[in-house]
């Protein structure tokens, strides 16, 4: 398999929501003005704390700083790994599963952290600029790593970093057990043509700016039971929306395309508290029981939170299986704690 490392600078940004006035007009000129912009990689993403807005350096220029909007230190870049065409017994397998073993996993191990966006049509794995030596060593016998150059890919090879280093300078710390949550909300993974998004202009703008406002029966638009969950992302001329099923009602049915399933897919949180981006294994820990049991999963990180998007007929299954890693890790942890005095 070919990874690509895209010609993509990105910054990971945080819009607070009682200051979103103040980027609305710059939010909907990357969306629906892509050519009055420079920007190629802008992803928007609401969920019940912020908006997440992942774009890249001629994208981050129309967003005015202010005490509204966090901004990651690092600058990340998207990798993309780009599949061979033969066919295998896992190739109806889609999402951050497909990479688990060959690249989440084994970055986790390097203690490289990742920040993970999967669309309708690819999944993008961002790593921080400094960390890239690390990752072409590490990948560098599994894949051909080719780096995007003016539009070119061209091959990369490994710097011959030594194999008993801890390659990227950190200590390896404990995994965090982190809680999950399983909100009720059915979701779809979906698309459209560029083109056409004039023709939702209005009903995307609600969805993304006005979806605070009580529901029709008065109760909250956030409950305890169902979570605010919409993410749109314009990446390189493709359109990818994830939304629940109460969303969709709202667009147009014939502009909106997804897979010929139509699946319905299920949400599971990770985190109880902010992640924070420092951590490592945290994709690993969910994307790796997935794809030992080959269940499809996508995967959208957040400034705050995780999300693995799993299909609904699996949820039964994925929410025993991370409960019942969850209580071997924290038997682990206790153990390690008992066996050094603390």
């Amino acid at each position: 398999m070919d990874l690509h490392i895209l010609d993509h600078r990105l910054r990971v940004t945080c819009i607070n929501k009682n200051g979103l006035e103040m980027y609305t007009h710059p939010l909907i000129k990357l969306i629906f003005l892509r050519h009055r912009t420079r920007c190629k990689f802008f992803s928007l993403t609401e969920t019940p704390e912020n908006y997440t807005v992942v774009l890249d350096e001629d994208g981050f220029k129309e967003l005015p700083p202010s005490q509204h909007l966090q901004v990651e230190r690092s600058t990340w870049l998207p990798l993309n790994v780009v599949s061979s065409s033969n066919t295998s017994s896992s190739s109806q397998v889609v999402g951050v599963t497909k990479i688990a073993k060959s690249v989440i996993a084994p970055l986790a191990e390097q203690h490289v952290s990742v920040f993970m966006l999967s669309t309708y049509q690819t999944d993008f794995i961002l790593v921080r600029e400094k960390d890239l030596s690390v990752v072409v060593h590490t990948l560098a016998e599994e894949f051909n790593l080719y780096r995007e150059v003016e539009g070119e890919f061209v091959p990369v090879r490994s710097q011959g970093l030594s194999d008993g280093l801890q390659k990227n300078g950190r200590e390896v710390p404990h995994s965090t057990v982190h809680p999950v949550l399983i909100p009720k909300n059915q979701f779809c993974v979906m698309s459209l043509d560029p083109d056409t998004l004039p023709g939702v202009a209005t009903t995307l703008i609600d969805a993304l700016f006005y979806s605070n406002s009580p529901k029709e029966d008065g109760s909250p638009a956030n409950d305890l039971e169902c979570i605010k969950f919409f993410s749109f992302s314009l990446i390189d001329g493709y359109v990818s929306l994830v939304m629940d099923t109460e969303a969709q009602r709202q667009f147009p049915v014939d502009l909106l395309f997804t897979s010929s399933s139509g699946e319905l897919w299920k949400m599971v949180r990770i985190g109880g508290q902010p992640l924070g981006f420092d951590e490592c294994g945290i994709v690993a820990q969910i994307s790796r029981p997935l794809a030992d049991s080959d269940i499809s999963a996508y995967y959208i990180s957040t400034f705050s939170f995780d999300h693995a998007l799993v299909p609904e007929e699996d949820i039964v299954k994925v929410t025993d299986m991370l409960h019942s890693q969850r209580k071997g890790m924290l038997k682990c942890r206790r153990k390690d704690l008992e066996e050094n005095g603390q």
